[in-house]
Parts: C-alpha cells; structure tokens; sequence
C-alpha cells in the first residue's frame, strides 16, 4: 500500500484530499498543528472523520519542528509527499508577518530537506492565484511575471515556487506547484468571505462587500481541486532537454474554475440559497486585496486531463446544506 504524506491535513483542502486518498485505498500519514488560527473544533471534526478510516495515522507537528520532520520521515517510507499546510490569508499577513515566515518559509525548506534527504517520487505543494498580483493581464497564466506580490501571503507563495525549482535542479526532486484559485465548499475555511457571509446572512448581520462590489473571484469548487491534485499527484514531472525551463522535473499549474464571478453574484446566489437577503455594507478595497482573479488552466489540461468545471450555484447549494447541517441552523 503505496504511503502519501500529506501536510495540513486537518485544513479544509487537506481534509478533503486525505478522504479521497484514503477512500482510493492508499494509507495516508496526516500532519497537522492545529493552531488558532481559526475554529480549532473545526479541524477537529475534520479530524475526527478521518481517523474512522484504519489507514489512516495523524502526526500532530509543527512544520518548523526540524527534528520531528526529519524523524518522521526516516520512520516511514513515504512514497509521495502532498504540502498543504501553510499560514493562509492574506488579510492576516498584515497582522502577522512572521507566522507566515514560520510556516510557509521554514516549514516548506523542512520538507524540502526531508524530500532531500529521504526521497520521494513526488512532492506536489500548494501555491496561490495571489502570486499574480495586480497582473492585468487576464486569464493569469503560469507564463505570466509575478515578481510584483502585493502581500506577503503572496511573496510567500512566490518564495515556495523558487525554493522547489532550486531543489528540483539540485537534486532531481520531482516538484509540481499548484496555483488555487478561491477554493470553496463543504468544510471549508471560517475566514473565507463565502463563509463569513453566509454566518452573517443568517444571523441577520450586515455583510462587507469589498471594492463597493466591483471584484470578480474565479471560484472553485472543492471536489474539482481534489480531482485535480490527484491526477496531478499521479503525474511526475520530467526534465525536458529540449526546453530550458524545463531542465529541471519541475511544473506549475493553475487550478482554477476558468470563469470569474462577480463578487455580488456570490451574494445573489448565497441569498437564494438561504432564503434570505443579505443587509449589505459597502466599503472601499482591502490593502493586499486585487479586484479580479482567472485562471487560465490550458497547461493543466493539457498535462492531466482535466479542468475545474462545477458551476457556482451547484458548490453553493452543497456548501449551505452542509453549513445548517454542521451549525445545526
């Protein structure tokens, strides 16, 4: 039974995978922190349905923990490692600049060093559409400059790409980034606006439309970035002679659902859903925050296949059966 590390599994997208994982007969060794960063009893929960599977064992770690990763691995045999765990956000990368040195910098060199040391087949990790910027060319494409990040969640993400392309050239570590792109859905993250308006609808609290509302999002459905993390997880890249930013076994793709929407659609389309209209409060843009997001996700179908397709009102609809049912509401 091939063995898959993956990192943040208590996260929204890491719950997520590892019960696809584990359902597709692999064994799967979770990592998680646990921290505060937002409901801890909801990365318990999570927690807790993955450990009713049997091939399944959680390492409760902190990636900054040099030693423990290192033991982790020489006690296992990892075949292939999936890195989700990270400081997510971008509006909190104001607030906290060095929780997202910790775990997006030293964290990601721990499991570099680890890949090193103990070798895998593949380490695919998890980039962000906020590599792009104020890119004003749309779609983003992975071809696209993005040495400009507006935050530092983002120059994070950017710091990730470049420290996986030194390992995979230095070492020969088959590598694949992954741009997401507003990934939403059942399970998903508390302090995603998705979430936080459809908290606020229900409890009849006026929601902050960012922008006066002129922000598009390319949102994702969670079930279409599992499908593509694993067909991605299957595909090892190879050096390329032939092309020179190729040499090394190093990939990026965009994951995203290749149609942007309007941030007041979301709304319309959580309103309709809930049976309630939302009491709206318009504000002016974030700091860090970028009025559009599109992916263009042709290499990533190209390489695998696939591409996200799952229309919004669709992931909504699951989203807000899953929200009464969990909340009880």
């Amino acid at each position: 039974m091939e063995t898959i590390l993956v990192t943040g599994s208590s996260g929204f997208i890491g719950y997520h995978l590892s019960k696809r994982l584990l359902t597709d007969g692999f064994y799967v060794l979770g990592l998680d922190n646990m921290n505060n960063y937002y409901d801890v009893s909801l990365k318990q929960a999570r927690l807790q349905e993955l450990q009713k599977y049997h091939n399944f064992q959680f390492h409760h770690l902190d990636l900054c923990n040099r030693q423990g990763v290192m033991a982790l691995f020489a006690s296992n045999t990892i075949t292939k490692v999936v890195h989700l765990a990270a400081q997510a956000g971008v509006r909190y990368s104001l607030e906290n600049p060095y929780a997202y040195i910790d775990s997006n910098i030293v964290g990601f060199i721990n499991i570099l060093e680890a890949c090193r040391h103990y070798p895998v087949s593949h380490l695919v990790y998890a980039s962000s559409s906020s590599v792009y910027g104020n890119n004003q060319k749309v779609p983003f494409s992975v071809t696209d400059n993005v040495d400009y990040p507006i935050s530092l969640y983002a120059a994070t993400k950017k710091a990730n790409e470049l420290m996986a392309y030194t390992y995979s050239h230095l070492y020969q570590i088959p590598t694949t980034g992954l741009r997401f792109f507003t990934v939403y859905g059942s399970w998903g993250r508390p302090d995603m606006a998705y979430f936080i308006f459809t908290k606020n609808i229900l409890e009849g609290k006026p929601i902050k439309i960012f922008n006066y509302g002129n922000m598009k999002r390319d949102f994702t459905y969670i079930d279409d970035i599992i499908e593509g993390v694993v067909r991605v997880m299957n595909h090892i890249p190879q050096p390329s002679p032939h092309n020179p930013q190729q040499k090394a076994p190093y990939r990026l793709y965009n994951i995203g659902n290749n149609q942007p929407v309007a941030l007041l659609d979301l709304v319309a389309c959580l309103e309709k859903c809930l049976g309630i209209e939302a009491k709206k409060e318009f504000l002016p843009m974030q700091p860090g925050d970028v009025p559009i997001t599109y992916a263009d996700v042709d290499d990533l179908y190209q390489a695998v296949g696939f591409k996200p397709s799952t229309p919004l009102e669709k992931g909504i609809a699951e989203f807000v059966r899953w929200y009464r049912d969990f909340y009880n509401c």
